[in-house]
């Protein structure tokens, strides 16, 4: 699906805004890449200072590396400094990052710790305004404009996707509804009632939402949605043309972690949808090998790392993200580099009998077999001491017995074929499989339990 020319809203039923307009955009978008970069170089030299002079972790690390901010005197430079990872947050829960006094930090975030202890990440006010400025320019780029109604889908509470969007489509000038995740059926009735132009949601649960839709007998192609941001989990183009298709809205794709900062970090605009747009101004991207440490060129794929440029309360420097892409030209937005869709983690990777294979892999093979929801999951087990694993999928409602049957050998036909490897399949009812604050779990390793 293409957005016209004139901006956001071909698909839809009348134009959320022209996001290509240059009156929105705000000073950093005008800057040229010369200015880009002496801007980032300013604000990596303080942080640098900052990380150093207030977190013990980052005196110690940048000490045994033989660094020290000082030997800054380029972008290039930041190379020779010591990455970060989420074992070092881990380490150093709950408040051992923070470069701030506690006292300073006007809000807390969390992950949910289900692989070990969360991973905190603390706020000053200052930092909660910056949040909300890239929020801001992220909504405006996805085709966002003041007096818009918003409907925010995303999880609240410590998950930072619920109240990033909030705050960011607040500081647009929006207005906000804060439905949160779950109650899928009320939600249809308030996009019925309250007639919002975007969404913010994961892809899986717009998915889920849509199934409702047309559960009610409401075609969701009628709905009032022009826009919809989807984030906090990887998806394919395969999923944006099924969303755009059903709903008939944009779909744009939004990036961030929390410990970067939350959602926000990039975003991709609705006039092209050609990849994510980094707002390089706040967060300074690198791609890195994802086995090693040396640094890979725009254009080449690798695992995305990122060093906070602005943040007061908790600096990340040289984060490794696990995530895998690849740098490349701005287009909408000159000023930025994009990062493409990113394809899946390097932590998500299985290898099963050899074989290396992604969950967006199989996500694509359910996407083309008729009968299936793109509702999956893949469980790892072990038989007679080999790797084994089970794609469960949920069927479309009203699925005959027969028809998943069908299904069901088609992907492990399809997988055998496309990705050389020997898997079972199992099509299971509708809303079966288990969710997560609008997110479905990809894996579930029970090689352990074997």
């Amino acid at each position: 699906m293409t957005s016209s020319a004139a901006g956001a809203g071909s698909a839809g039923t009348g134009s959320p805004g022209s996001a290509d307009t240059h009156e929105w955009w705000d000073t950093a978008e005008r800057l040229d890449p010369e200015q880009m970069r002496e801007l980032q170089l300013e604000r990596l030299q303080q942080t640098l200072r900052h990380a150093y002079d207030n977190v013990p972790h980052y005196r110690r690390t940048f000490d045994e590396a033989g660094v020290h901010p000082s030997d800054c005197k380029s972008l290039e430079d930041l190379a020779a400094f010591p990455f970060t990872t989420k074992d070092d947050l881990r380490e150093n829960y709950p408040f051992g990052m923070f470069a701030v006094p506690r006292t300073d930090v006007n809000r807390i975030h969390a992950s949910s710790g289900t692989t070990g202890k969360p991973t905190v990440v603390g706020y000053t006010a200052q930092d909660l305004d910056m949040w909300a400025d890239v929020m801001a320019r992220s909504i405006r780029a996805a085709g966002g404009r003041p007096g818009h109604i918003v409907h925010v889908s995303y999880g609240y509470g410590l998950f930072t996707g619920g109240l990033g969007a909030h705050d960011g489509a607040e500081k647009l000038g929006c207005t906000v509804v804060p439905a949160s995740g779950g109650m899928t059926a009320r939600q249809v009735q308030l996009i019925n009632d309250f007639r919002p132009e975007i969404i913010m949601i994961t892809p899986s649960y717009m998915l889920t939402l849509l199934d409702e839709f047309e559960r009610q007998g409401l075609d969701p192609r009628e709905s009032s949605l022009q826009v919809g941001i989807f984030g906090a989990e990887p998806w394919t183009e395969s999923m944006r043309a099924e969303i755009e298709e059903r709903a008939r809205l944009d779909a744009v794709d939004i990036y961030g972690l929390s410990e970067v900062t939350g959602p926000g970090v990039a975003q991709e605009c609705v006039e092209t949808k050609d990849g994510l747009h980094i707002w390089e101004d706040h967060f300074y991207p690198e791609v890195v090998d994802p086995l090693g440490e040396d640094v890979r060129s725009d254009g080449e794929s690798g695992e995305l790392v990122f060093t906070s440029l602005t943040k007061q309360a908790m600096p990340v420097i040289r984060y490794r993200t696990r995530d895998l892409t690849r740098l490349l030209p701005g287009t909408a937005r000159p000023a930025f580099r994009r990062m493409e869709k990113i394809t899946g983690r390097s932590d998500d990777m299985i290898i099963l009998r050899g074989v290396n294979l992604f969950p967006t892999q199989v996500e694509e093979i359910v996407l083309g077999v008729d009968g299936l929801a793109p509702h999956f999951q893949l469980v790892l087990t072990r038989q007679d001491r080999m790797d084994h694993m089970t794609v469960m999928v949920e069927a479309e409602p009203g699925s005959t017995t027969d028809r998943r049957a069908d299904a069901a050998s088609e992907v492990v036909r399809a997988v055998k074929d496309q990705i050389g490897v020997t898997v079972d399949a199992d099509v299971v009812d509708p809303d079966t499989l288990e969710r997560s604050m609008g997110k479905l779990r990809r894996i579930k390793d029970r090689r352990a339990e074997s």
